[in-house]
């Protein structure tokens, strides 16, 4: 009973961060670089096309061990985020970009 109640309660969490992940990608629009900055801290990359600059951050349980992470794309153009894009180990089927909630859920209200 007790393993079954924790499957449910980390199912649970999961689930929650996916949710927290989705609400970045919409929230996020219109931040200016300073507070992306307050909210993530310093990218691990980043690079620009033409007018649009894209910062790049890695999130999730297995990025201090070197393992598989998500990537968030945080696309800014005239100085404020555009788009925020998720690639890699994002998550489960049903908790698609749960991974990426850890970089990006202090800048969730």
């Amino acid at each position: 009973m007790l393993m079954c109640l924790g499957a449910v309660a980390v199912a649970a969490c999961a689930l929650q961060r996916a949710q927290t992940a989705a609400d970045a990608k919409k929230q996020m629009i219109g931040m200016t670089k300073e507070a992306v900055l307050r909210c993530m801290g310093a990218p691990a990359a980043n690079a620009s096309v033409g007018a649009t600059e894209v910062w790049t951050y890695r999130s999730g349980d297995a990025v201090a061990a070197g393992y598989n992470y998500c990537n968030i794309n945080v696309a800014f153009a005239g100085g404020v985020v555009s788009q925020v894009n998720y690639t890699g180990e994002t998550g489960g089927l049903i908790s698609k970009g749960e991974q990426c909630a850890y970089a990006v859920e202090h800048c969730v209200h």
